[in-house]
């Protein structure tokens, strides 16, 4: 389906989905393909002083339940950083839903 006729089945106008260059952003995209906002809150050991515990966010889109990408961040943490992980608490959203796009079968046009 191209853009044109996504717009005149009122699927997505391009208004609506244009970014400032005239393309449809890539984190539109990605949500439509199922990815949804993933936030991680990471306590881990400082290196120097094991008994204290330090606090990052991590935000990204993410595929829920497997999450890949926070698995890679993860794995890139373990591997290359020196505070031990303590525990990971993940939130995640889909900012899109199979209820807030639907298909149009008429357009209505004034003036």
């Amino acid at each position: 389906m191209t853009d044109h006729e996504g717009s005149s089945r009122g699927v997505a106008s391009p208004a609506a989905t244009e970014g400032a260059g005239g393309r449809v952003s890539a984190d539109f995209r990605r949500q439509l393909e199922g990815y949804g906002l993933t936030t991680a809150h990471i306590l881990y050991r400082m290196p120097d002083h094991p008994g204290i515990l330090q606090s990052f966010l991590w935000q990204h889109y993410d595929l829920c339940p497997h999450f890949p990408e926070l698995k890679r961040f993860l794995d890139f943490w373990a591997r290359e950083l020196e505070g031990p992980l303590h525990s990971v608490r993940v939130a995640h959203a889909r900012l899109i839903g199979p209820a807030e796009l639907r298909r149009v079968d008429s357009e209505f046009r004034l003036n």
